[in-house]
């Protein structure tokens, strides 16, 4: 007989630890971000949600890979927003923080849940950390996804 397991089967994380990594640019709005999601992980029983303020994106790879190695957090949330100027800055703080969190996650098997939004302009940062549209729903929702789910795997 086929087993199914369903992330969504869960919506309680009772006992479960994330932490959040936070940069600090634009912080006004990630902070936003921040308030949805501890909402929602406080409503689906998380029992601890510690946040780790860095200088910039480009610090959130390896703070995520401190924290994996401490083999102490269910899911890791990262958030920052990379906002596109006049060089191709933008660019290489985009693509490393892809590349190293994707090796942070599949070397510690832990999940990230990755929400640096790369933006071309500041108005599209604020359209996505608030009301309906702000991605730390998102964010929330699915660690508490795939922490049910990898609590099923046991």
């Amino acid at each position: 007989m086929k087993k199914v397991y369903d992330s969504k089967a869960s919506q309680t994380i009772e006992g479960a630890r994330v932490a959040i990594v936070q940069g600090a640019w634009h912080k006004e709005h990630t902070d936003k971000m921040i308030a949805a999601s501890e909402k929602i992980l406080n409503e689906a029983s998380c029992s601890e949600l510690d946040v780790y303020l860095v200088p910039g994106c480009y610090e959130i790879p390896l703070t995520a890979k401190k924290l994996a190695k401490l083999a102490r957090y269910d899911a890791i949330m990262v958030y920052g927003i990379i906002a596109k100027g006049e060089t191709d800055h933008y660019d290489v703080i985009l693509q490393t923080c892809i590349r190293e969190l994707g090796r942070v996650m599949y070397d510690f098997e832990v999940p990230i849940i990755m929400e640096i939004l790369p933006v071309h302009d500041i108005a599209h940062a604020i359209a996505r950390t608030e009301g309906e549209y702000n991605k730390g729903i998102e964010a929330a929702n699915a660690a508490i996804e795939i922490i049910s789910l990898y609590r099923n795997l046991k």
